[in-house]
């Protein structure tokens, strides 16, 4: 097992263009998220509810494309194991009949991924 400084979590934001939001968000609550609470060690996912967001600080830059409105985070035991299990996991043949079910795999206007450990 890891050392407990070794351990991340991978925060996954996306925003996806708000014309196919809806469809996305039945195939991420009926397919996605299951499959990858599943098959992962998937902290949870998190989609828009529709209440305005607070931007704040002392230079708020929002993207052109709104904020993200689709969120999840997931638990790895270290970097290499994030790279490994990642790659392998959405290489699978499970995860691509899952893909496959996406209603616009071009709907991402935009992907954030970042990786932190624990304070």
């Amino acid at each position: 097992m890891a050392e407990a400084s070794e351990a991340i979590v991978e925060v996954r934001d996306y925003t996806i263009d708000p014309e196919w939001f809806e469809a996305y968000k039945e195939w991420a609550t009926e397919h996605a998220a299951p499959w990858l609470r599943d098959n992962l060690d998937v902290i949870d996912f998190w989609v828009d509810d529709g209440h305005e967001p607070e931007v704040a600080g002392s230079d708020p830059q929002v993207s052109p494309h709104g904020q993200p409105n689709v969120c999840w985070i997931i638990r790895w035991a270290s970097r290499d194991a994030r790279d490994e299990g990642f790659r392998a996991t959405l290489g699978s043949q499970e995860w691509q009949d899952v893909w496959a079910k996406h209603p616009n795999p071009n709907a991402y206007l935009h992907l954030n991924v970042r990786f932190m450990t624990a304070a």
